[in-house]
């Protein structure tokens, strides 16, 4: 079958797509009008869980569940996704006695998840439903049961799983926010399961893991002539370099800006020193601070170019925009 656009009628598909909205909007309100003693409870028994919290569900409310998981899992309730047909056929010596069981099913008669009850039961694995099904055999079976039903999908034919599946998210999220909550999760503890992402990049890495070291930052001592200073400068590639004593302590830095400066006023380069250049006293970042405050203090300060030292105020690193940007800090 072919479809052309031709053929679509552009006021009914913009109709669909708002009347959708409003049904899914409707059915996310309406657990906030059911919501109370059940979900605390679900989070009192799970904030007292030993263990994990194990959810599953078919079909949709499968992919639903995986989502839940991996949302808990990374907000600091340890979970994992079991898809109930694969429990009758090995799976469930995944879960133990010591586990929490979130089953997700809107008509809570899910063939695969009711086989598998009466082996949760004999497990003594505490229950929790999230049905649309109050009475079902699914809610008989839970210790919690928390409403998820809605008054109609957001399918024409009322048919698709649409404003349940999104109920069932939402309340998903909710449970995995309550508890967040209640374990004082933070903004580290969450950097720490997201190292990869953004905010794992600016709440774990530090100047020492994105900085130059050793022979890779450019340095010398105040007595250097200006030509040595700019083949240490090119060299190196910072477009900087930091001016040292004999303890390698820093007491100064000079950078490109500085050198077009000079040219600008027409001084005679050749007969200057490091000392004679240099900025005195430049802004510096510890080598253990994080690679964020480096950046706020390069914008703040306007630099593109910082030098590092450790707590003995020794220089030990360097690190220019360039380096933060490679790591994507900013």
């Amino acid at each position: 079958m072919s479809f052309h656009a031709a053929t679509i009628n552009a006021g009914q598909v913009l109709s669909l797509a708002k009347k959708t909205f409003e049904i899914e909007a409707a059915a996310v309100l309406g657990l906030a009008a059911r919501v109370g003693d059940e979900f605390v409870q679900a989070v009192s028994l799970i904030m007292a869980c030993p263990g994990r919290v194990v959810v599953m569900g078919m079909g949709k409310s499968g992919h639903i569940g995986r989502k839940i998981a991996a949302t808990l899992a990374s907000t600091g309730t340890p979970a994992l996704f079991v898809h109930p047909a694969e429990a009758s056929h090995g799976d469930l010596g995944m879960i133990q006695e010591m586990d929490v069981v979130l089953a997700i099913s809107n008509s809570g008669e899910s063939e695969e998840l009711i086989s598998i009850l009466p082996v949760l039961s004999r497990l003594g694995v505490a229950l929790i439903a999230m049905t649309g099904g109050g009475q079902s055999t699914l809610a008989r079976h839970a210790r919690i049961t928390l409403d998820s039903s809605v008054s109609q999908e957001a399918c024409p034919l009322n048919l698709a799983p649409t404003a349940s599946t999104t109920a069932q998210l939402a309340l998903g999220d909710a449970l995995a926010v309550a508890l967040l909550d209640a374990r004082g999760f933070q903004e580290e503890d969450f950097a720490r399961s997201h190292p990869g992402g953004a905010l794992g990049r600016k709440l774990l890495t530090h100047v020492s893991d994105v900085m130059r070291g050793g022979g890779a930052v450019p340095q010398v001592l105040p007595q250097t002539s200006f030509t040595d200073l700019m083949r240490e400068m090119s060299a190196k590639g910072l477009g900087a370099s930091a001016v040292v004593d004999e303890s390698q302590r820093v007491l100064g830095i000079f950078t490109d800006g500085d050198l077009r400066r000079l040219v600008e006023k027409g001084a005679d380069l050749r007969s200057l020193t490091a000392a004679d250049v240099m900025h005195a006293h430049p802004r510096t970042v510890k080598a253990n601070s994080l690679a964020v405050e480096a950046v706020a203090l390069m914008e703040h300060h306007r630099i593109n170019s910082v030098l590092v030292i450790d707590e003995a105020g020794i220089l030990c690193g360097a690190l220019n925009t360039n380096d933060l940007m490679r790591a994507k800090v900013i």
